[in-house]
């Protein structure tokens, strides 16, 4: 990868999914502390993100939130990470993170599944501050 920001957080998503691009665009407008960074599965920095871990570059369905040189979280430990990471209100759901990951991951995996079904139709387009936060 190319100069990764160490102090930022990379969330890796599926960028052909609606409901996919709905809760980014939620962290997004939830980001006031400017922490988070965005890339598409698909991109090319998904891809390289992907095979420098061998992690199965056709499966879409997993959320990655990465902080460079020091770890990447998937599925619902991503999830909690990130709501801790908003802080506030959604802070409190970053406890569940204390179930069993096998049992927040059936949900998560649940969900997943059913994504392209739960699309909320219309894509919001970033604006242009936003556009800033997407690596391709």
């Amino acid at each position: 990868m190319t100069n990764p920001d160490p102090s930022k957080y990379y969330v890796f998503y599926d960028g052909e999914c609606g409901f996919c691009n709905f809760w980014v665009h939620w962290i997004l407008k939830k980001d006031s502390k400017n922490n988070f960074l965005f890339a598409a599965l698909q991109s090319d920095f998904g891809q390289q993100f992907l095979r420098e871990r061998n992690l199965e570059v056709k499966n879409l369905s997993t959320l990655y939130l990465w902080k460079p040189e020091k770890y990447y979280l998937q599925k619902s430990q991503a999830v909690f990470k990130i709501c801790e990471l908003i802080g506030g209100s959604y802070q409190l759901l970053s406890y569940l993170r204390f179930l069993p990951t096998a049992l927040t991951d059936f949900f998560y995996d649940s969900v997943a599944a059913n994504r392209k079904k739960l699309n909320s139709g219309a894509c919001e387009i970033p604006t242009a501050e936003e556009r800033k936060k997407f690596i391709e």
